[in-house]
């Protein structure tokens, strides 16, 4: 249901380019700290997006032109965003244009492969082939110049990806509630075929176990004081008393790039979330985790992230720390407190099961006339293709028969003449013995 934390990981692809070629120092106090030396480079991760592979070639062949990597180290992320720095591909090295040349042929030409199949795929089963749909998959290149990379086409990647990677948490959101919806409409119809005793025996062990999961330890506030002194005593095994955001910070920027990405902060939550969720638990759905583990993430990044590019820098987490909502210490709500729908929403999309249920018998209810039908032409075709054999026999033996030559009582064969009626044969003079 879900990619996995593969956007956690790297963030908005912008910033992958961005921060893949440029060293990223941690903010300091300068008259405290010597100059952070430069650090390695970021390893950019999946992206989850259908051109993916294509982005990431087309990031590495940027990289390797000095012109345009000392371009992107001294562009900001406005800059890349509206389109600023896609201009300097006009001064890339002929090289590099040229495989970007071919980079785009390769992905135009997947991408025809690809929408070819799903128009097969969609016409031959007769359904409606939406045409805007299948453009969309080329949203990220210019497909009416096929043959070279330019300008147009590295803003529309990046805008594209932009867009793509921003609208990720709302595609996972939408999935998990369809999700939640679906398992309860077929619980619902699980009880529609229960009997009386049997409903009631469901409903009373459905209602325990919605108590037994609520029934769960206080949840702190995600990048709460709290929250983030308990990782600091049970995760890093440190006193408490000692607590020093600065110090939480660098020990937990896993890859120590100066930034905490969407995976390192979702995995400060693992503590809160396993007072929730136990996989040995029947009344605990580890797909409602995870949705936990979203929102929660998603609320820290409200509340940390100010700039909106996914990634919280050490400045940005130090002055969170010194807001009144740090502190908070009111108990997270939890999925249990706050339903994904409504009864409303519920009923709306049963009605959409149903309709969709209702075109699927439809349409088998057809495909099977159309076998009986093609079953039937060919129990037609099969009896003419028999009367057509039995006619050739026929023919073939009667011409069989015509071609025989007729014999005499002597086994002599007669001539042709000698089968006609009414004409008589010349005879032949017999030699007879002692005659001249």
């Amino acid at each position: 249901m879900f990619r996995g934390k593969a956007l956690a990981q790297c963030g908005l692809v912008l910033l992958s380019l961005w921060l893949c070629i440029q060293s990223v120092p941690i903010s300091v106090d300068k008259g405290n700290e010597k100059p952070q030396e430069e650090l390695e480079p970021p390893q950019s991760a999946e992206t989850g997006l259908h051109y993916d592979r294509y982005l990431r070639e087309v990031i590495e062949f940027l990289e390797k032109d000095p012109h345009f990597k000392e371009k992107l180290k001294s562009a900001n992320m406005d800059d890349i965003k509206s389109g600023k720095l896609s201009k300097e591909l006009d001064f890339v090295h002929h090289n590099f244009r040229t495989r970007l040349d071919e980079l785009k042929r390769e992905e135009m030409a997947r991408l025809r492969m690809l929408i070819k199949a799903k128009h097969d795929m969609q016409g031959g089963r007769g359904w409606k082939v939406d045409h805007q749909a299948l453009l969309k998959q080329f949203e990220h290149l210019n497909h009416m110049n096929p043959d070279t990379f330019e300008v147009d086409d590295l803003d529309r990647l990046i805008k594209s990806a932009t867009k793509d990677l921003e609208n990720y948490d709302k595609d996972s959101h939408d999935e998990f509630k369809k999700y939640e919806m679906t398992k309860e409409h077929e619980r619902r119809e699980r009880l529609k075929a229960l009997n009386e005793e049997d409903r009631k025996k469901e409903e009373q062990h459905y209602e325990e176990m919605k108590k037994k999961h609520a029934n769960h330890p206080k949840v702190h506030h995600p990048g709460s004081e709290d929250q983030l002194k308990e990782v600091w005593q049970e995760a890093d095994g440190l006193d408490p008393m000692d607590f020093n955001p600065r110090t939480f910070f660098t020990l937990h920027d896993s890859n120590g790039d100066g930034f905490l990405d969407e995976s390192e902060l979702e995995a400060l939550f693992t503590k809160e979330l396993e007072k929730v969720y136990n996989p040995e638990n029947e009344e605990d759905d580890m797909m409602e985790m995870e949705e936990e583990r979203l929102r929660m993430r998603e609320h820290v990044m409200n509340e940390v992230d100010t700039n909106k590019d996914r990634l919280v820098s050490l400045n940005e987490f130090m002055a969170a720390t010194k807001k009144e909502e740090f502190t908070e210490k009111d108990e997270w709500e939890t999925l249990d407190q706050n339903p994904m729908y409504t009864e409303e929403e519920l009923r709306e999309y049963e009605q959409h099961l149903a309709n969709e249920e209702n075109d699927i018998n439809e349409k088998t209810v057809e495909l099977q006339r159309q076998k009986e039908e093609l079953e039937r032409k060919q129990e037609e075709l099969n009896a003419q293709r028999l009367g057509l054999q039995q006619a050739v026999e026929h023919m073939e033996k009667t011409k069989a028969l015509n071609m025989k030559p007729e014999v005499n009582q002597a086994g002599v064969p007669v001539a042709e003449a000698d089968r006609t009626p009414g004409v008589s044969q010349p005879v032949q003079d017999v030699p007879v013995p002692g005659h001249s």
